[in-house]
């Protein structure tokens, strides 16, 4: 069969170019012919552009001026990363051609037997992700299936606004999963009672798929820093094990400088992020993709709080599910409560889960 996904790929964040290759790359593996629509409508253009900025920033003309003196210059040195991202793109995800809008998706829809859309915050109307039809599937015919997988609201509750609009687009929906309890939450209070939970696309694809895609760093014996909101507890947890073990620090860093780190990746794509944590002793991060792929190579790991931005739902749900929520940490003290990971005991856990959001997929493909 001919199925299309689409998602946000092309944002130059780790997560969103591996959750977008998984789901592609295990369907093709059931004997699919799979494709990523390439969908990059204005907004999306702009939120990537050099002198892109947030509302917030935008309000104080002072303000703004020492954010574009910060963050220009960064993006500027990023550019090699970006680099990377489109690299990895290129190389490992197959593709439609571009669409630019809307309008040219729903004229011209590239042609399948089944549409996805998912993971990633696709349905979140705070953002424009979520106020887009594209991301709803409505440009798909009426005759095709159409389903999400792992789709993600990434808030708690829909703006009243908004309700109708989202109600009305889930409504054409033929199969829809989500990727957090909230999430199932948000569809009842729709009067959807057919939501399935299911795991991040990352977990479809086994230990061994990932590590084939992997390299040796050139660091040994290290503790992996992944941090997104330059987090204090984050760099005194990461101190205090490296003090106790004589573990050098690697940080992955992004907007951020990690000067306490004793090595810094300032230019690492998907394909460094996940040969960074497959052969760290530990990972320590408030990232969600990080925890994920952490759990996938089996290492020891640490997920810290966020602050800045309360996405921290799917990360305590996650652990929950698999018995380790002592691996959420949100003092020093918690460090030195928590236990090892016994993957002999995380393992079977999570492969029933993986098990459930495949029998998920299966449901979909044996309705065309």
């Amino acid at each position: 069969m001919k199925i299309r996904n689409i998602t946000c790929h092309n944002v130059f964040n780790y997560g969103a170019s591996l959750q977008a290759y998984a789901l592609a790359a295990y369907l093709r593996s059931l004997g699919h012919d799979v494709k990523v629509i390439d969908y990059m409508p204005p907004y999306i253009r702009k939120n990537l552009g050099l002198f892109a900025i947030s509302p917030k920033y935008k309000r104080n003309i002072f303000i703004a001026f020492a954010f574009y003196c910060y963050v220009v210059p960064i993006r500027i040195v990023q550019k090699k990363a970006r680099l990377k991202f489109k690299s990895f793109l290129d190389s490992y995800v197959d593709m439609t051609q571009r669409y630019n809008t809307y309008d040219e998706l729903k004229n011209n829809p590239p042609e399948s037997d089944i549409y996805f859309c998912g993971s990633d915050q696709i349905w979140n109307t705070n953002i424009g992700n979520g106020l887009d039809p594209a991301f709803y599937l409505d440009f798909a015919p009426n005759e095709k299936v159409r389903a999400s997988y792992a789709a993600s609201f990434s808030i708690s509750d829909i703006p009243t606004e908004y309700v109708s609009f989202v109600k009305g687009m889930l409504a054409k929906m033929n199969f829809i999963s989500v990727r957090e309890k909230t999430g199932l939450s948000i569809l009842n209070s729709l009067g959807i009672n057919s939501g399935t939970h299911v795991l991040d696309p990352v977990f479809l694809l086994n230990k061994e798929h990932w590590l084939s895609m992997t390299y040796v760093p050139k660091y040994e014996n290290y503790i992996l820093v992944y941090d997104q909101e330059n987090s204090k507890l984050i760099r005194d947890i990461a101190i205090s094990i490296s003090n106790d073990t004589g573990k050098k620090i690697v940080s992955l860093k992004d907007l951020y400088p990690r000067y306490w780190a004793d090595y810094q990746e300032k230019y690492a794509g998907p394909i460094d992020f996940i040969s960074l944590i497959a052969h760290a002793d530990i990972v320590i991060t408030n990232s969600f993709h990080c925890c994920a792929f952490s759990l996938i190579m089996e290492r020891q790991f640490y997920v810290i709080n966020r602050t800045h931005q309360k996405v921290n739902s799917r990360m305590v749900d996650l652990l929950s599910a698999l018995s380790i929520s002592d691996r959420m940490i949100i003092d020093e003290l918690g460090l030195k409560t928590a236990d090892e990971i016994d993957y002999t005991l995380v393992n079977p856990i999570l492969e029933d889960m993986r098990i459930m959001s495949k029998s998920y997929i299966d449901k979909v493909l044996s309705s065309c």
